[in-house]
Parts: C-alpha cells; structure tokens; sequence
C-alpha cells in the first residue's frame, strides 16, 4: 500500500538529487573545540570578547565548548553513521600560528592533521575554512581587519596551513562570512571585537576582500592543481515589504552593503558605485589601493552560500549602532507574522530558492555550494533518551525543497552542508541556542542523536528528502 499525504490525499514525493552531490555539515572551531588555552593556542578576538563582562549572555566562554579537541574522533565516527560525504570545519587561527605573526605551531597543525586523517579514514571529504572568526588577538590589538597588515598577515598564515595539510585537504574556502565579520565586529558591536565604528567596518570589508584575494594566491602556490578553493557568504535574499520606491530604494541599500560590497570586488573586481555614494559621509573609500580589487577577484572554483532567512526591508530609520553603515536612516526591518525559529528568525525557505536562482543569474558560471543551512529550537533530552526536533526536520526538509526545486531551474548547486553537527557555542548567544542535530549536554557532553539526526541520515542515504507540498511549506 502506498503511503499517501494526510493533507493532500496524494503519495509524498522523493526528490532525488544528483550522484554526486555532496551531503555535508559544517561547525566552527571556536564554537566546538575548547581547550582555549592548551598546546600553545593563545587568545583570540572571541576568547577576549567572551570573556568581557556583558558581552555573551550568561557569560558564556568557547573556553571548553563542545570539547571536540579531545572527542574529535567520536565527533568523526558520529558523522560516519549519518553518511555524511564531506564535513567543513574551520581552523583556529591562533593554534596555528598563535599571534598572527610569524612560523606555524606545530602541536596546533598537528591537531587538524589528526582530524583530517580520522575524516579521510571514514571515508569523509575534509573541506578546510581558515577564517571562521577567530582573528588572533595581537592582531587585533595591533588595529585588526580595518587595518591593511591583517590582510597580508591572513595571507601568511592560508600559506602555511596549505603547505602543511594540502595533501589532506582538497577543498578550501578563504573567509566564512566576512559580512558577520566587519559589521558585527565592528558596526553594530554585536560580535568580537565589540567595535561601533561604522568607517572602520567598511575598512575592514575591503580588507577581507584584499585578504580573500591574497589568500586565494598564497593557496594556489600551495596546493595542487585539483584543489578546490571558495569563498563562503552569508549572501542576504533581499525583499522590499511593499512594491514603493521608498521600500525598492530601501533594498538597494541592503542588498549594497549585504551583498554586492563582497560580490562585486570578488567576482567582478569593481566596487558598487551606489554603495559609494550612500556612504560618503563615512568615507572617502581612499583605503582602496590600485590593484587591490584585481587581487580580490582572483578566480576561484566555487562559492559558498549560508542562509538563515529573508531579509524583509521598508523605509525608515533603524536604532544605532547597527551593522548597516550609512543605511540607519533609510531603513527599518519590519518583523512579519509567521513562524520562527529559536532565534527568533522568520522561517522562509522561499528566501534561499530566490537566493539561489538569483546567484544563477548573476554567477552563471559559478557553482555554488549552501555551506550553512539551519535552525535553533528548544531541543531536550526526553525520559525515555530521546530528543524530538519536529520542527527542525520540518525546516531542514522545507530548505532542501527549495535547493531542489532551484536546481531544477538551473542553479548549479553541487553539495548542502547542514548547520551544525553539534550544539555549540552560539556566539553572543553562549549556550542557550542548539542548532545541532546532535544534542550536547555541556556539563557531561555526552552526545545524543536527535530525531533530526536519523532523518538527515535517512535523507543521505536516499539522496534526496519527501518534498514539501508546498515550496516553503512544512513536513
């Protein structure tokens, strides 16, 4: 007898992806591995941040996290029984090269020596990010990424970590987010270093685009030729909430200071003019040296896209600091009806289909990879050991949808990465939000499946979920 859906009387469909495609999930090294201060690791932006009082809700640290530096290898095992094809860590600057400067630290390669070895020995694709947040913090003390020399520094170090894993690691990506990192870090405060100058956050921006591109040299000097290397975005699916010229105008701004301020420079070697204009009374953009941009458009092999959720935008004013130079007097973000996550974002799947055929037409020639896609619920442990993410699966099955159907008008996307494999330190958030969909019990941590878990696996092994009916809908 064949299953049929309750609500609309007719059977599920499979929806099958390509062989090939790459199942994957991702985490960030400050987020799970702890031992904060062993085997010469020194502090970084987010170990300073988080250990300011008011800075991270409950005064949470990363200083123990997930422990996955001394469980590392039951971590592995973990995503061998998924079935996952690829896994996308990133490397803790400060183990490696502890104050930005100077020869690699060989205890702290040797820990993603070992990773990558346990990986490829469960038959799992590593895929290495070099900067996930954690700029060492004599760099920052020394001006950070508003400065020219962290890009040059940044290069140094993507050179000796390819040197010393290139023939482990075949895929790479640059920057995770580098939107997260100027404007958080240094807009609106929210995330280390803590900084409100918008001037130096648009600073910043360009010099992680300068990075990016140097990096991309100093890897392709490093690696073989089959390398992969990419950069990943937290690109902003952009909607203006009414069709006025006053809300259109509005999204231009965003999707300039979003989107195009990364995009433009990398794959187009040109800034936005318009985001000039917007924020002249900021800066001049004198910080742009000639053949800076031609450095940040350094070709690379694919792009890396995370999504969350829309970004719905009206005209208006928004509280300052935000993390929207130039843009806090022309624009608000009106809150929608609707559900939503544990982090209080708005559940809209429809917003990565419009991302991802949106990059088809922008970046036709550009395969695309979703590095980060997730949600935070309030997951516990039952009596009976289990843990029930009902509306979890509903998200992730909803995404994949969206992946699916946008592949089916021409995207080229070539893996999906879920955010993340474990409850970790969720930034300004400390412990109090879960995205995994392995349950940590951070007094014990121990490790529990949840249901999300066996679905994904499930998922993998089939190639593809049961489709929403509808293309945001739920499960």
């Amino acid at each position: 007898m064949t299953a049929v859906d309750a609500r609309t009387g007719t059977p599920p469909t499979q929806l099958r992806f390509p062989d090939g495609f790459r199942w994957g999930t991702a985490t960030a090294a400050y987020q799970i591995e702890g031992a904060a201060a062993e085997d010469g690791r020194t502090p970084s932006i987010w170990d300073t941040f988080s250990h300011t009082p008011g800075r991270v809700r409950n005064g949470d640290t990363g200083d123990v996290a997930a422990d996955h530096y001394h469980r590392m290898r039951a971590d592995v095992a973990l995503m061998k029984r998924l079935g996952v094809s690829d896994y996308r860590f990133s490397v803790a600057w400060p183990r490696v090269q502890p104050t930005g400067r100077g020869p690699a630290h060989q205890k702290g390669l040797d820990f993603y020596r070992r990773l990558t070895d346990e990986l490829l020995g469960a038959g799992i694709r590593p895929v290495a990010t070099l900067y996930h947040w954690d700029l060492p913090q004599e760099l920052e003390d020394a001006g950070g990424w508003p400065q020219r020399e962290s890009a040059d520094r940044f290069a140094r170090y993507a050179q000796l970590t390819a040197e010393a894993l290139g023939d482990r690691v075949a895929t790479w990506t640059t920057l995770n987010e580098p939107w997260c990192a100027a404007f958080l870090g240094y807009a609106s405060g929210e995330h280390a270093p803590g900084r409100t100058e918008p001037a130096a956050a648009l600073r910043a921006a360009h010099h992680l685009n300068l990075a990016h591109g140097r990096a991309v040299q100093a890897l392709r000097a490093a690696l073989p030729p089959s390398a992969e290397i990419s950069l990943t975005l937290n690109l902003h699916a952009v909607r203006p909430l009414t069709r006025s010229d006053a809300d259109r105008d509005a999204a231009r701004r965003i999707d300039a200071l979003g989107n195009r301020i990364f995009l433009d420079p990398v794959f187009h070697g040109r800034l936005p003019q318009d985001l000039v204009r917007d924020t002249e009374a900021l800066t001049d953009w004198s910080f742009v040296r000639d053949g800076d941009l031609r450095t940040a458009r350094e070709p690379i092999d694919s792009l890396g896209v995370n999504y969350y959720a829309p970004t719905v935008v009206a005209a208006g004013t928004c509280p300052a600091p935000s993390p929207w130079p130039g843009a806090e007097a022309h624009v608000r973000f009106p809150r929608l009806p609707g559900p939503r996550t544990a982090m209080d974002w708005p559940v809209d799947a429809e917003g990565l289909y419009e991302l991802l055929t949106g990059l088809r037409d922008r970046l036709p020639d550009v395969p695309l990879l979703v590095t980060e896609n997730g949600a935070a619920y309030e997951d516990h442990v039952d009596p009976a050991g289990r843990v029930r993410d009902p509306e979890r699966i509903a998200y992730l099955r909803a995404h994949l949808t969206a992946v699916h159907r946008a592949m089916a008008r021409g995207a080229d996307v070539r893996g999906y990465f879920l955010w993340s494999l474990l409850d970790n330190f969720e930034w300004a958030y400390g412990y109090g939000k879960r995205f995994g969909i392995v349950h940590v019990d951070f007094g014990t941590q121990r490790r529990t499946p949840k249901d999300s878990a066996r679905w994904y696996a499930d998922v993998i092994a089939r190639g593809g979920p049961i489709a929403c009916d509808t293309p945001g809908g739920d499960a």
